[in-house]
């Protein structure tokens, strides 16, 4: 047994406790939580700053892990793409290694789940040998109808692959998935569990695009020579366009959200779906140079969770970092609610609350310690050490 006090801890089921001692078996399960204020036990490691459960990672690329500071930032989605798609194919070893050392700085970074997306069969390994949770988003490509069955048989052919761990069949984008992959994909959905996670309204092209049929996304489909005639304006965003055709019966993360306005969050609102939303603020900058209204998703029912996305997008796979800027640019936020979103809603989204996400006796969630803080904020020298 272990035994850690802090001058907080923070189960995020229930209200911080100051000089919290949590007590943990040689595995990581969870056997008490108590106030240690009047405690005199000396086999307590007494630690400052605050403990909090390992953090959930919703949305990343390992398998991209390999164009680290590859592709120049600020460029925007559409270049982004574009140099994404003419580096990617790279050597199988050189790919596995940067995914494992991925895998290594997520694990140092106290993250103890992932969603992480895929469209190949690179990194299962690492997966395999990780202490890492992770949930595969086996994600498919097809903007044009008569292609959808053969993208959509592949991608059941992968996940066969991936079957000894937690997966499902996903759609990309709204930009990326022919309506009748969708109709392919709400099908599996309506027949068993498939945890579905869509990249978002990640460039304000994309509502242009569903819009009016007009915008930068015309030179993304003529560069990969898809014919996009049948296409017509939609007079509406794309998330508007993309809700109906999804799942009722399955989790949805939509991820990036950065050109989301509030017309499309009541829009939302109004179809009996299970929408989470996922934020990757580091990823935002980036590529776009700019951050989702994030104030205008809260306190509307819906479960923020935070992802890192990929190397290719981000110079670190860190939630605290996420964090940070999060509370940098919205200092309303507080440290207690980013804590939740990057620990117990993203257990909820990827089904796992019942082991990870809150500290709470039975669980093995995982615990952090958070030091550097000023009170119950951020600052630059805001470090995050695993403890478990």
């Amino acid at each position: 047994m272990r035994k850690f006090r802090a001058d907080y801890v923070f189960p995020i089921n229930a209200d911080p406790i100051k000089n919290g001692i949590v007590s943990v078996d040689d595995h990581g399960k969870i056997l008490a939580l108590e106030d240690g204020l009047s405690s005199t036990d000396k086999n307590v490691e007494n630690l400052k700053g605050i403990i909090c459960p390992g953090f959930i990672n919703t949305h990343c690329h390992v398998e991209l892990s390999h164009l680290k500071n590859k592709i120049e930032p600020g460029g925007g989605l559409i270049k982004f793409i574009k140099d994404l798609q003419s580096q990617r194919n790279t050597d199988p070893e050189a790919i596995l290694a940067a995914a494992a050392a991925a895998d290594k700085e997520m694990f140092e970074n106290g993250i103890v789940a992932v969603g992480d997306i895929a469209n190949s069969a690179d990194v299962i390994p690492v997966k395999r040998k990780s202490e890492i949770y992770y949930h595969t988003f086996i994600e498919v490509f097809g903007f044009t109808p008569d292609k959808a069955q053969t993208i959509y048989d592949n991608a059941i052919a992968l996940r066969e692959q991936y079957k000894q761990m937690s997966c499902s069949v996903t759609p990309h984008a709204p930009y990326s998935v022919s309506k009748e992959l969708f109709k392919l994909i709400y099908r599996l959905c309506e027949k068993q569990p498939n945890l579905i996670s869509i990249h978002n309204q990640e460039t304000e092209e994309e509502n242009k695009f569903y819009r009016y049929k007009t915008g930068d996304f015309l030179d993304l489909y003529s560069f990969f020579n898809i014919d996009i005639s049948f296409f017509k304006p939609q007079a509406r965003n794309s998330v508007q366009t993309t809700i109906p055709l999804l799942t009722n019966k399955q989790n949805i993360l939509l991820v990036h959200n950065t050109f989301t306005n509030l017309k499309d969050i009541y829009f939302v609102r109004r179809f009996d779906r299970k929408i989470n939303w996922c934020f990757c603020p580091n990823a935002n900058l980036y590529i776009e140079g700019r951050l989702p209204k994030i104030d205008l998703f809260m306190d509307r029912g819906f479960n923020i969770t935070l992802g890192t996305d990929s190397l290719a997008s981000n110079h670190k796979l860190c939630l605290l970092s996420e964090m940070a800027v999060i509370q940098k640019h919205f200092p309303d936020i507080s440290l207690r609610q980013l804590l939740q979103w990057g620990t117990l809603n993203g257990a909820k989204v990827l089904g796992i609350s019942d082991e990870k996400g809150s500290i709470e006796v039975g669980k093995t969630p995982g615990l952090n310690l958070l030091t550097g803080l000023d009170g119950f904020t951020i600052t630059d020298e805001t470090k995050v050490r695993r403890l478990v």
